[in-house]
């Protein structure tokens, strides 16, 4: 703020203050009658000299709110959508793990003559249903940590915003206790 704005602001809150001071009292009681016109118009003269850093704030913390709320809604969308990936993934692995073990088993009926050749499939089909299973619970596993990172990405993403807000915030408070300093000085 300038010095002229300061002066002005300084005025206008002179004015008031003598206003409510100089006001006559009701009978029987502490309240008192002020100009209603009078009283707006040196309201409005404050108005017009405060700091364009208050509409500044407001419109800060506007954008903060929303901005929360995008951060949480993508965080949402994103395990959404990582769990459908996880589901897509596991669904795929066992009809695949099914088909292997079916396909084990189909091999294990044809070589039932032999001892030694069933002894082969069997053992063949438990490594595949085993390579099945432990695939499966792989996909499974890197999906879960797909989800942990996009969630924690979007936290990442939200706290360092709030952060750099929250900087912002606290340079015009301290730009705004300024102004209401050098006003309470007189400067």
């Amino acid at each position: 703020m300038t010095d002229h704005t300061l002066a002005r602001a300084d005025e206008v809150l002179t004015e008031l203050v003598e206003l409510v001071e100089t006001a006559r009292t009701l009978p029987m009681s502490s309240s008192c009658v002020i100009p209603r016109e009078r009283t707006l118009d040196l309201l409005d003269a404050l108005r017009e000299v405060l700091p364009p850093e208050l509409v500044e704030a407001r419109r800060l913390v506007g954008q903060r709110d929303r901005m929360l709320a995008d951060a949480a809604e993508e965080a949402d969308r994103r395990v959404h959508q990582a769990e459908e990936q996880a589901e897509a993934v596991l669904a795929q692995s066992r009809a695949q793990a099914h088909e292997l073990v079916e396909a084990g088993r189909a091999e294990q009926a044809e070589l039932v003559s032999a001892a030694s050749v069933q002894q082969a499939a069997v053992a063949e089909a438990a490594r595949v249903g085993e390579l099945a299973r432990t695939d499966a619970e792989q996909v499974r596993g890197e999906a879960e940590r797909y989800a942990g990172k996009l969630t924690e990405d979007a936290r990442n993403y939200a706290t360092s915003t709030l952060t750099e807000l929250v900087g912002t915030l606290q340079r015009l408070l301290a730009t705004a206790e300024n102004g209401r300093d050098a006003l309470t000085r007189g400067d």
